[in-house]
């Protein structure tokens, strides 16, 4: 498929004018991180995500993005990058409210003691208030500054409009401590057809609301308020405002002895909108209206949500139980928060799915000084965040130290492994589960059966015709998209339209208004699982195969094509329930070493909640999907525990949430699955907790590159650890329980390591901690590759399960997956690198060179613009045997033909092992290091867009392990350094033949054996 990027493949789909890219925008923009139905286009939700047709997998989207009744807004001008003028953050020396201990003459301490909260209204804090202000007022005048916002309960300093100079001046003053350049962030597009939805306008304040239906739980049975329903607590919620009217929050609440924030009121919210559910409502945009003068395009200056996202969250954490929700007169049955009577504290720091950290950090500010014991972050970064020590994050730090949990999106680019968003120790990072199937079925007329999914109503009964959008309109007007405008009312009337993934939206309502009869969408390069609501029979098939399938099946019936749509599936569209939704953001983290993320995943796809009518159909209710929807999950469980354990920390809260989560069904790895699917009822009464103190945490901050593997996290995160020695750690273990009890450690998982705990046995009195001591030493595990297990302490009436990821660093650094596809594994002989990860003597030795063996082969051309079925036409498969100790192997393809495209994929049995499709290209390859044993399968599959004919070869080499081909020699040098990069050649000892050659090195040190490369080289390389 075609992209956006330069020299990337133009690839169509049976028409002349398929192009789909890869969309990229500003630098530092991210968004909200919930998933929206595929197809949207925009840029990322703490994701960084992909339109359709883009590599691997396409847009992604999240529940405000994918929002059917609002547009993002366009950035304004207020960011600015390091060097020039521009918006922003300036973070002063002196400590916060929040973490003040003491030291200035006549000020007391302000940071609350352990299982306290602190109160900015006591007299030690506003005396330190007015120092603060006192010192930021005059750094600002000795920088000829202006003040814009100002943070001093959560984050010391202050966002102001800063010249080049000004820059300079601050950060040459001892009483600042940063200065950072405003970051933008948002939410990626609406779909293109969103802009006709039903727009519903604020409706007058009634107070305490008017129930759409009565408070109850799922099974109809009123709910008697308490611990397990959060009463007592407040959770903060920062996103894109709330809609107040909603049922969801149609209850009066006194407000907390302890609440000391305020209703601010605005356009379309009054002050009876704070009916006491919504316990507070304040919005954050003098960033925003620095740089754009006003808001966008149909936001409200107020804490309104115009959008759908922040509501959806709201009454996720913590919305009033309903018996029934009607969403276009479909009954959805029973909807409830997890904390039904937590009050919720709305912080409007988006707007049109668009801000800035400097409003963020307000927003932040404000929590923390109002007084909520919880705060919900659904917002991202653009593949992540890249460092844990940005000013949002010293704020989220600050509250932590301040007893405020922080439960936040990891994010939804499970495309790209590491793109965790929010990634600070201190910040719970949630990831996204599927917990019901909502499958649906499309049955061809050949009774081959395609599971998708789906969230409408399906005719079921017989067959009804089938029709390729590419032929029922004008290729021209996008109508293999099915694209507004583009389908012949004549010929898709009555009939089930297949339509590529594009605006899914867009593509349902121009069936429908043509008089069709459903729509099925297949997405060519494959794309997440993930449903909508389009009050239409649509089913989404996400996977690459079932595009193959599909689209075959067109190509061999243009005419007499069949198929059926039933509700209801086999199980196949998800590994089982609950599972890791593919969406969900994958670690590690990318930058700070010895931090697991994400920290669990909970329930974030297909779930139901409500929303703003203003964006979303005129709906009160509707779908999103997300780890945006999972973060709120563990928000709402986060103020069940506080309420029950007053005395806990946000330390304790988030250990006894992690360990006592379960594994998900289809991995168990954490690196997918953090420390599994959170499992409420346990952590209420976990018997121990690991957290890390707040001396621990502050200096992790202060570091300039930190590792976290020391803190006392309830997970062990070795990412590059050296495989030639043995790594100690230490975790203190605490007993929250009412008795005494003795703990047992096992280990599980982690092959090929030997771990060791000691004591193996702890036997603790309530309230009373231990310290073990844990050893982990590499055996025979692989170099450069992830381990996973775990280690468990079992009591006689708890466990305690933490997770464990281990990987050596051979000479690869910092491959952030082990998906198969090797990190600087390929090398040329001439001119070879390696980095390696330990320091000693080094030796080495090669296999020499092994030919690569090519065969010529000619074939039909495929469907130009196809889609890729080991059945179609134009694809050719051959197969051979990969024995065992094999090193790597090489297969490539090419034509002499520019005009004509080659997709390689190789497979073992029916698993992928590697596909090169990505480009529009007439050469490709496929390689895998180290491989299993066994018989894998090449397919080429090749499209001419000139002639019905593609000649090609097909070569492929098998290194062995231990082989000895053509001599060469190694040059390496005698020691290495860990982290040190050096050069080395292999040069053939005779000139080679013509052709392709290839080699494997491999190194030792004091005697221990690392896998080395695969060489790749040519006789011209040494002429």
């Amino acid at each position: 498929m075609a992209t956006g990027t330069s020299g990337n493949r133009l690839r169509r789909l049976a028409i002349p004018t398929l192009v789909v890219a890869l969309i990229t925008g500003t630098t530092g923009v991210a968004g909200t991180a919930s998933a929206a139905p595929a197809g949207s286009s925009g840029n990322g939700s703490g994701t960084g995500y992909f339109t359709a047709g883009s590599d691997r997998k396409v847009t992604l989207t999240d529940g405000a993005d994918r929002r059917p009744g609002g547009n993002r807004a366009a950035t304004p001008k207020a960011a600015a990058d390091e060097t020039g003028s521009g918006m922003y953050v300036v973070e002063l020396a002196e400590d916060p409210l929040t973490t003040y201990t003491g030291g200035v003459s006549g000020l007391a301490r302000t940071r609350p003691a352990a299982g306290n909260r602190l109160d900015v209204t006591s007299t030690p804090s506003q005396a330190y208030r007015r120092h603060l202000d006192t010192q930021r007022g005059a750094v600002a005048a000795a920088a000829g500054v202006t003040v814009n916002a100002v943070y001093t309960a959560a984050f010391n300093g202050f966002s102001a409009k800063l010249t080049a100079q000004q820059v300079s001046t601050l950060r040459a003053d001892k009483r600042v401590r940063a200065v950072t350049a405003s970051r933008a962030l948002g939410t990626p597009s609406a779909p293109p057809a969103a802009t006709t939805a039903t727009a519903a306008n604020p409706t007058p304040a009634t107070p305490g609301g008017a129930d759409q239906s009565a408070p109850a739980d799922r099974s109809g049975r009123p709910v008697k308020p308490g611990p397990g329903t959060g009463a007592g607590m407040v959770i903060g919620v920062l996103d894109t405002g709330i809609w107040p009217e909603s049922a969801s929050f149609a209850k009066k609440m006194p407000a907390p002895a302890t609440w000391h924030g305020t209703c601010q009121t605005g356009v379309a919210f009054v002050a009876e909108h704070c009916n006491g559910k919504i316990v507070g409502a304040r919005y954050f945009a003098d960033t925003w209206l620095a740089g754009g003068g006003s808001v966008p395009e149909g936001e409200v200056l107020s804490p309104r949500d115009m959008a759908g996202h922040g509501t959806h969250t709201a009454s996720t954490a913590a919305g009033l139980p309903l018996s029934n929700v009607t969403i276009d007169g479909r009954r959805f049955g029973p909807v409830s928060g997890v904390a039904p009577d937590a009050q919720i504290a709305v912080y409007k720091v988006l707007w049109g799915g668009m801000g800035f950290d400097a409003d963020i950090i307000a927003g932040i500010d404000a929590a923390v000084a109002d007084g909520v014991q919880v705060l919900n972050f659904s917002i991202g970064s653009d593949l992540g965040d890249w460092e844990a020590n940005t000013p949002i994050g010293v704020a989220f730090l600050n509250a932590s130290l301040a007893g405020v949990f922080v439960a936040a999106s990891a994010g939804n680019t499970g495309i790209v492994s590491g793109a965790i968003s929010n990634a600070a120790p201190w910040v719970t990072t949630v990831g996204a589960a599927v917990t019901k199937l909502d499958e649906a079925t499309a049955k061809l007329g050949d009774g081959t059966k395609l599971v998708g999914g789906s969230l409408d109503a399906l005719p079921g009964g017989g067959a009804r015709p089938l029709v390729f959008g590419e032929q029922a309109g004008s290729p021209d007007l996008g109508a293999v998209y099915c694209e507004p405008g583009s389908l012949d009312p004549a010929k898709i009337k009555g009939k089930v339209v297949a339509c590529a993934l594009s605006d899914m939206f867009g593509s349902a309502a121009e069936i429908k208004a043509k008089g069709g009869a459903g729509m099925v969408v297949f997405d060519p390069v494959g794309n997440y699982r993930i449903n909508s609501i389009f009050n239409f029979p649509v089913v989404y098939l996400p996977t690459e195969k079932q595009a193959g399938t599909l689209f075959n099946y067109l190509m061999r019936h243009p005419t007499d094509a069949t198929v059926s749509l039933r509700t209801g599936g086999d199980g196949s569209s998800v590994p089982g329930i609950p599972s890791v939704a593919d969406f969900s953001s994958t670690g590690p983290d990318k930058v700070t070493l010895g931090v697991f993320k994400p920290d669990l995943v909970a329930p974030g796809a297909d779930i139901i909640a409500a929303v703003s009518p203003a964006g979303n159909f005129g709906r009160q209710y509707d779908a999103y999907s997300g780890t945006s929807m999972a973060s709120p999950y563990v928000a709402g469980a986060a103020a069940i525990l506080r309420a029950t354990h007053p005395e806990w920390s946000p330390g304790a809260v988030a250990s006894a949430l992690r360990t006592t989560a379960t594994d998900t069904v289809g991995t168990s790895s954490p690196l997918d699955q953090g420390s599994g699917f959170i499992n409420l009822p346990r952590a209420t009464d976990p018997g121990l907790v690991i957290e890390p103190t707040a001396a621990e945490l502050i200096e992790f901050s202060e570091t300039a590159e930190p590792d976290g593997k020391a803190l006392n996290l309830p997970a062990i995160s070795l990412r590059e650890y050296d495989g030639t020695r043995p790594v100690t750690l230490t975790r203190t273990l605490t007993n929250v329980g009412k008795a005494r009890e003795t703990y047992r450690s096992s280990v599980s998982g982690l092959p090929g390591m030997k771990v060791t705990v000691s004591p193996a046995s702890v036997t603790l009195a309530p309230g009373k901690s231990a310290t073990v001591t844990i050893t982990l030493r590499r055996g025979s595990a692989p170099w450069d590759r992830y381990v996973t297990g775990s280690i468990t302490w079992q009591g006689k009436a708890h466990s305690a399960r933490i997770p464990v990821a281990a990987r050596p660093w051979g000479i690869a650094a910092r491959p952030y997956a082990d998906d198969g596809e090797e990190f600087a594994r390929m090398a040329n002989g001439a001119s070879g690198m390696v980095q390696p990860g330990f320091t000693g003597p080094l030796v080495g030795r090669s296999t020499g060179y092994t030919p690569m063996r090519r065969t010529s082969y000619s074939m039909p051309a495929g469907v130009y613009g196809g889609v890729f079925d080991p059945s179609a036409t134009g694809v050719k498969k051959v197969d051979f045997t990969v024995p065992a100790n094999t090193a790597g192997i090489v297969v490539e393809a090419n034509t002499a033909d520019p005009n004509t495209n080659l997709d390689l994929y190789l497979y073992k049995g029916d698993t992928l092992v590697y596909s090169s499709d990505r480009f529009w290209t007439s050469a490709e390859q496929a390689y895998k290091f180290l491989p299993e044993p066994g018989r894998y399968t090449a397919y080429v599959f090749a499209q001419y867009p000139g002639g019905p004919v593609v000649d090609f070869e097909l070569g492929h080499a098998i290194i062995g392990r231990n082989a000895k081909y053509s001599g060469a020699t190694l040059t390496l040098p005698s020691t290495s350094e860990r982290g040190q990069g050096f050069n080395f050649t292999l040069k053939p000892n005779k000139p080679l033949a013509e052709g392709d050659f290839w080699a494997y090195t491999e190194y030792s040190t004091n005697g221990t054996v690392v896998p080395g490369n695969l060489v790749y080289t040519q006789q011209s390389s040494w002429q």
